[in-house]
């Protein structure tokens, strides 16, 4: 399980949009988040960095926990 910090992520629709930049990296990825806590879960083989990488692409100030 890899945890991320993400600042900025303050609706559902961040959570859809971190999702969705996590699955460009692994498609097969499950994502939980944890909005008031600034924390998004991740179930996958892909990197950390390579995942908070993505997650910043998409417009997220994103680093591994």
């Amino acid at each position: 399980m890899i945890t991320l910090r993400v600042d900025d992520m303050t609706c559902d629709g961040c959570v859809r949009a971190i999702t969705k930049a996590v699955q460009r990296v692994d498609a097969g990825a499950s994502v939980t988040a944890d909005i008031p806590a600034k924390r998004v879960s991740v179930e996958s083989k892909a990197d950390a960095d390579a995942l908070a990488a993505a997650v910043r692409e998409a417009g997220f100030d994103a680093r591994p926990a």
